[in-house]
């Protein structure tokens, strides 16, 4: 069986610490080994690996995305998605890519699990259950349901038909997407069970249904028409049309930590970063910023300071949080990449130009990418560690004092043999993720691509 960790989700119901680049899944906010902070991803992966399954696992999420999974789990195995477009595009592509590229059996069971989550190890052991549930059932699909414990409509509902002595499984009757309590009340009597958005299905199922619908049915052409698929839900597309729909109960602990509400009651702390909470009675403090953040005498509260805002919010009213932010739509203002993180501190917009400046922090043996700006020139203060810096065709060591000035149009790179802290002013007419092209990744291929234009240059200068 192979699983498909869904980790695309965009979470600005968690602002001020969730944007587009770093959604809910990926905030270390949880309580992790040795009393460090951890992401649900982080927690997710480390249950995979308790439970012996994430040799099985891929992430599949959005390419934004893909160096934030790098920073925080590493190298594993990746399915991009060009772009966001609901569930059921993304388990499809996820799907055509084992089929395709890692070339799976169409008999090959798939299992779908959402990483944004909080759970035990028994839920992944439950999840395990699925491709035996596959094949005893001969169904179509074989779903994971949450056990309720207590009528809400926060919740969609799996009404199932009673099962035989014996028999793991119960036939799924149908859906209902989050019913007001009186109704949930009576779906949890007859034994119904919370739709958590676990699937279980032969990967030459989801193919064959693709050609049924007259949609591409290969990786190839599925991924260069992504943007022209249905934004829909797996749910709706695939699960309450299926001919033959099974579900197995999870009884255990589940949490949708998809507001502040949920989300502090596994923080395992009250205060996070800089600050405290005096004479506060369930309020938590979570701050980003290098100044303190204090509050007192607040009651049920949560308050977040990060570099992209503050929020001051009721608990129970922080599920209205999207409306509020609406009118706000600046670009990220902290990220993790797969060589480390950057904070933006301060922007000036002058007369002449636009000015940008970022802490940068460079894993040790990491390095940025060889790059050049069109519209900007930046300067790299280097406040700790120890590296080296490619420009153009140079490469030279750095280290802590150094100030390295990059004009526009000019080729660079930095890589940190100890861990690098460095300032970065971006000074320019556009600061925007189009002015810059990228080429090479990897330190071996930056040395190449130098020793390439030292060549170049030493053949025209002859």
């Amino acid at each position: 069986m192979k699983l498909i960790l869904l980790s695309g989700g965009s979470g600005k119901r968690l602002w001020p610490m969730s944007n587009d680049a770093r959604s809910k899944q990926f905030l270390k906010v949880l309580r992790g080994p040795q009393d460090t902070n951890i992401s649900m991803l982080q927690r997710v992966w480390g249950q995979l690996q308790d439970v012996g399954l994430d040799g099985s696992a891929y992430v599949c999420a959005s390419k934004p995305q893909w160096e934030t999974v790098l920073h925080q789990i590493g190298e594993v195995p990746f399915i991009e998605e060009p772009m966001r477009r609901d569930t059921f595009p993304a388990i499809a592509l996820a799907t055509l890519y084992l089929l395709d590229v890692e070339t799976v059996s169409t008999s090959e069971v798939v299992a779908v699990v959402p990483v944004d989550h909080f759970v035990d190890d028994h839920y992944f052991e439950t999840i395990a259950k699925l491709e035996g549930v596959l094949s005893e059932s001969g169904a179509n699909l074989a779903l994971m349901g949450v056990t309720p414990s207590e009528p809400t409509s926060k919740f969609g509902y799996i009404s199932v038909h009673p099962s035989s002595d014996g028999v793991r499984w119960h036939q799924v009757h149908r859906f209902v997407e989050k019913p007001p309590e009186s109704l949930a009340a009576e779906l949890i009597r007859e034994g119904a069970l919370w739709n958590c958005g676990v699937f279980a299905f032969r990967a030459g199922y989801l193919r064959s249904l693709l050609e049924l619908r007259g949609l591409p049915s290969t990786f190839a052409e599925f991924r260069d028409g992504f943007e022209t698929l249905p934004m829909r839900s797996f749910d709706y597309e695939v699960v309450e049309s299926a001919a033959s729909v099974v579900v197995i109960p999870y009884t255990g602990t589940w949490k949708d930590l998809g507001t502040w509400s949920t989300l502090t009651e596994e923080m395992g702390h009250t205060v996070a970063g800089l600050g405290n909470a005096t004479a506060c009675d369930g309020t938590h403090v979570i701050n980003e910023l290098g100044i303190p953040v204090v509050a007192i005498g607040l009651q049920r509260a949560v308050v977040v300071a990060t570099p992209d805002g503050i929020l001051v919010t009721d608990k129970e009213m922080s599920a209205h949080l999207k409306d509020a932010i609406k009118p706000f739509a600046n670009r990220p203002m902290y990220e993790e990449r797969r060589w480390g993180s950057y904070r933006v501190l301060d922007y000036q917009k002058l007369e002449d130009a636009e000015v940008l400046t970022k802490w940068i922090e460079i894993k040790p043996g990491s390095n940025i990418s060889y790059q050049k700006h069109f519209k900007r020139t930046e300067t790299w203060t280097i406040l700790a560690g120890v590296g080296e810096v490619a420009l153009d065709t140079r490469i030279f060591p750095i280290a802590a004092g150094d100030v390295v000035r990059i004009y526009a149009e000019q080729w660079h790179a930095i890589r940190a043999f100890q861990e690098l802290k460095l300032v970065e002013v971006q000074r320019g007419s556009e600061l925007i993720e189009e002015d810059i092209l990228r080429r090479y990744s990897t330190w071996e291929e930056v040395e190449n691509a130098c020793s390439l234009g030292r060549q170049r240059s030493a053949v025209w200068q002859h």
